[in-house]
């Protein structure tokens, strides 16, 4: 029989994948950490068994999606809005001190004030799949530190497109005020969506009942429920993982979250990983060896500043010192869509080749490191206890009354 050429390839990429994962979880890591690792190992300058960086990267982009989909079926929703204020003024002062952080190191090396936006913009995003991820394996998302930390997540999915725009203006493109039109008019619609879906009492999914106990439909129909928005928020600029998440959200108020989630599961796993296997590729391994040290000192400095900024603004807001700097510590990592930013500082002339190596080199060890960071600072300041939202335990033990056990498995049949 003929041997398909991609199949050892595959085989061996898994087996790396399976075996750092295996070593992490005796020493008791997260599985995202492996993910990372594992790319680096397979990547151009590791192994080299996978090479094609912008295709791995696409297959990632959908574990990002579908990871915000699965958010948005687990938050409390009235909790997310009774946030707002920390959410929303949070981000903005966050990232407004951010790049106002940058502006001393701008005008100690000489950048341009362009550079100092785009590297303050870059440093302020948090990453959404990992601080999720590690949210939810930890049960900290049902929390009120853990939902106050996701709605700042969310607000700074949001502050991308503008930040976008920002950059693309200084970096000398033309506004399209028709293309800016399309995005506010979809972000209000999702908006009123969202909050109509919210203010009923009972929704449906009009397709719903045409699938009960048929797995493989159940597949489909999931798939379209989930992809379905996120293409018309991608058609209308926006995030297509905001429309995964708005789509969550609209599984949750349809109180379908039972055969959805059984349905998609598995894709998530694989495509998610597949999103920090392709974050590992870019990782240039003897860039990093030879700017060990300056690379060294950047992290500490993005960690502790991102983590005494984030503490003291939440300090500001109202929250206890210890929670506030333990959240601040969640948020100290930069952001997966901060690639987004540096590639399209680096494609604009805003920074030459070698700070785009720093930039992505920066990213991609804080993600790696984050996990073992926010362990470090939650046992230095000794926070044992978080609140669980009274919302989010009412949702969760009104599940039962809504869902009994043989509903539960003939859905999932």
């Amino acid at each position: 029989m003929h041997l398909d050429p991609s199949l050892p390839t595959l085989v061996a990429i898994i087996t790396v994948v399976l075996l750092i994962g295996l070593t992490l979880q005796l020493i008791r890591q997260p599985q995202v950490i492996g993910y990372l690792l594992a790319g680096v190992a397979i990547g151009p300058f590791g192994f080299a068994l996978l090479t094609d960086i912008e295709f791995a990267s696409r297959l990632g982009a959908f574990g990002v999606v579908l990871l915000l989909f699965f958010v948005g079926m687990e938050v409390a929703p009235r909790q997310l809005l009774s946030v707002w204020r920390v959410a929303v003024v949070g981000t903005l002062v966050q990232v407004t001190l951010s790049v106002a952080m940058v502006l001393p190191l701008g005008l100690w090396l000489d950048w341009p004030l362009q550079r100092v936006v785009l590297l303050g913009f870059v440093t302020s995003l948090s990453s959404t799949a990992v601080i999720i991820k590690l949210l939810r394996d930890s049960g900290e998302i049902n929390h009120k530190e853990g939902q106050d930390v996701l709605g700042i997540l969310l607000v700074q999915d949001l502050v991308i497109i503008p930040m976008l725009i920002i950059i693309g203006l200084i970096g000398g493109q033309t506004l399209s005020w028709s293309e800016l039109g399309v995005q506010i008019a979809a972000a209000i619609a999702i908006v009123a969506i969202l909050v109509w879906a919210l203010s009923r009492k009972t929704l449906h999914i009009p397709f719903a009942h045409l699938v009960k106990g048929n797995h493989e439909l159940q597949v489909f129909a999931a798939l379209l429920i989930c992809l379905g928005l996120s293409l018309l928020t991608g058609m209308a600029h926006l995030s297509t993982a905001l429309g995964a998440f708005a789509a969550g959200i609209l599984v949750t108020a349809a109180r379908e979250t039972q055969w959805v989630h059984h349905a998609l599961e598995p894709f998530r796993v694989i495509f998610v990983a597949l999103f920090f296997v392709s974050v590992g590729l870019l990782v240039d391994v003897p860039f990093i060896t030879s700017h060990s040290i300056q690379l060294a000192l950047l992290l500490i400095v993005v960690l502790v500043g991102n983590t005494l900024l984030n503490g003291l603004i939440l300090r500001f807001l109202g929250y206890p010192w210890r929670e506030g700097f333990y959240a601040g510590a969640m948020l100290a990592q930069i952001g997966e869509f901060s690639f987004v930013l540096a590639a399209v500082g680096l494609s604009s002339g805003i920074i030459h080749e070698v700070a785009y190596q720093y930039t992505i080199a920066v990213i991609a060890l804080s993600l790696v490191v984050s996990p073992l960071w926010i362990l470090a600072v939650r046992r230095i300041l000794k926070v044992t206890h978080l609140s669980v939202t009274s919302d989010t335990g009412a949702r969760e033990a009104a599940l039962p009354a809504k869902e009994s056990p043989q509903t539960t498995g003939s859905n999932q049949q």
